[in-house]
């Protein structure tokens, strides 16, 4: 008999879910609805920090992802770190101070992941951090500085894989606040895949299963360098010499091609190979493309835990990566922005010696059904 956990009788727990970039949302919904199967014992507030604006955010994206508008939206939009950290902050303060919650959940590594950590911490409330434990060792990335901030400061950290729980124990984080339950990240992925594979995103774009690459490219030490970058699309019109290219464009990225001056790598050729840009797509389309594509090039770090679910090869454009678990068991290889080993890496899996991987422990689709339960017989 399955026995769900309960809470003392009388009591419920109240929590704010906190998301501040497009990628949160994905992370978050399987844990809203996970604590929807509670409504007698979870009050939740979704509060979206608005560090990240994006117009692709329509009706259509909360739907596919089956998850409610937030419920307050902080709007605190761009900004450098030290103004957006700063204003999330104020901002956040008002929201808990009002609302009073007993919990709050943040997921991912953004700024507002741990803006809202230390707002909530110094209201003496409780803060549980979704994908705790990951490390790049690359103190040059603001993400890094925000993952140690916001572990060191939780009282409940959820972990994806045993490599996080040893990057925390090494760290002196107390055994009893380390949960390890699996990446909430792919429940997402699993539980829309079926409605990707539906979709015809590939044959509408005239391209055929297994004979094209997916590529994002948007992180400052690949895009913000005009030698770099140049480097990385000379080695990326190589490859799409054998194969096309999807490329949904970041506006940073198309914002430093225009500057440098090269834009021409991105224009159409005639023999329907070449770079395709498109703008950003959706989350159903984006994932209906990956599941079929060849390859993935990318400097993203979610990509290569969804990748090594659903077995493409990925060429991590990166010097390290805060997911070694992809390199140890999945199908990513980081190799850093030099032309000649991104072409070296490509032509491995052209020629079909990419790595096979295997899908890490309890990267099963059930991580938020974990966190949600032990919330309840423990928080």
């Amino acid at each position: 008999m399955n026995v769900h956990p309960t809470l003392e009788e009388g009591k419920h727990l109240k929590i704010i879910n906190v998301v501040g970039a497009r990628p949160n949302f994905m992370k978050m919904a399987p844990i809203i609805k996970a604590m929807d199967r509670y409504p007698d014992q979870i009050e939740h507030l979704l509060v979206h920090t608005g560090q990240h604006y994006d117009r692709k955010m329509s009706k259509a994206f909360f739907d596919d992802l089956g998850m409610p508008k937030p419920d307050i939206d902080l709007g605190v939009g761009s900004g450098s770190h030290a103004e957006q950290t700063g204003q999330v902050m104020v901002k956040f303060e008002q929201v808990c101070l009002k609302e009073r919650p007993d919990l709050v959940i943040v997921v991912g590594d953004v700024n507002s992941t741990m803006a809202c950590t230390i707002t909530a911490k110094k209201l003496a409330i409780r803060v549980a951090h979704v994908e705790a434990g990951l490390r790049s060792g690359d103190m040059g990335m603001p993400e890094e500085i925000n993952r140690l901030c916001t572990d060191v400061l939780c009282d409940y950290l959820f972990t994806t894989d045993a490599g996080a729980d040893e990057n925390l124990r090494a760290e002196g984080v107390a055994d009893e606040k380390i949960v390890f339950v699996g990446n909430v990240m792919i429940d997402t992925l699993l539980h829309h895949k079926a409605m990707a594979e539906k979709l015809t995103t590939c044959r509408d774009m005239g391209l055929e299963a297994g004979h094209y690459a997916m590529l994002t490219l948007h992180r400052p030490s690949n895009v913000d360098d005009k030698k770099t970058l140049n480097g990385i699309f000379e080695a990326l019109a190589e490859i799409a010499g054998q194969l096309p290219i999807v490329f949904p464009i970041h506006p940073r990225t198309r914002k430093m091609m225009d500057k440098f001056g090269l834009s021409y790598y991105l224009a159409p050729r005639a023999d329907g190979k070449g770079i395709i840009v498109t703008e950003p797509l959706g989350y159903l389309e984006f994932l209906h493309l990956q599941m079929q594509a060849r390859m993935v090039l990318t400097d993203s770090g979610g990509l290569q835990e969804e990748t090594t679910v659903l077995g493409v090869p990925c060429i991590t454009l990166r010097h390290n990566t805060e997911r070694p678990i992809t390199v140890d068991e999945g199908t990513n290889v980081v190799i850093g922005n030099d032309k000649q080993r991104i072409l070296g890496a490509a032509n491995e899996v052209l020629e079909g010696r990419d790595v096979a991987g295997r899908v890490p422990e309890k990267w099963d689709g059930k991580a938020a059904e974990r966190i949600v339960e032990w919330l309840l017989g423990n928080a």
